[in-house]
């Protein structure tokens, strides 16, 4: 009997490690908003403005305008969990492009983004709601 639990006890722990391991690295890859920032100056303020009000100088001349960021009004739900505009959702929408999801195809895909880029710009675009 003591052998059982000693066995089941390295088996649990096993199990707890090998979860634990998994986590980590989603808990050390938090994303980033300044370093989102960074990305979001560079790809997107063109087209969403500096404060993602969908106002930037190539924006002003888009047909429909871009999506004010700075509402946190976000209607996709690219990953189909039955809540839009999740992290998730935001991610899909830079990965793939609005098109994908019945958007406007004014707003590209960004494939060449790492997913770690676009963690870090979704974690900006959360800074900006007003």
């Amino acid at each position: 009997m003591n052998l059982r639990r000693f066995v089941r006890g390295i088996a649990c722990s096993g199990l707890a490690a090998a979860f634990a391991l998994t986590l980590s690295p989603l808990q050390a890859s938090a994303a980033d908003a300044a370093a989102g920032k960074t990305i979001y100056t560079t790809n997107c303020v063109s087209c969403h403005g500096e404060s993602g009000k969908g106002d930037g100088p190539v924006g002003a001349a888009l047909t429909p305008k871009p999506r004010d960021l700075s509402a946190g009004d976000f209607k996709f739900d690219t990953d189909k969990d039955g809540k839009a505009g999740t992290d998730a959702d935001l991610a899909g929408v830079i990965k793939g492009g609005a098109a994908a999801y019945g958007g406007s195809p004014l707003m590209a895909p960004w494939p060449m983004l790492s997913d770690e880029d676009v963690a870090n710009i979704v974690a900006h675009i959360r800074t900006l709601k007003q």
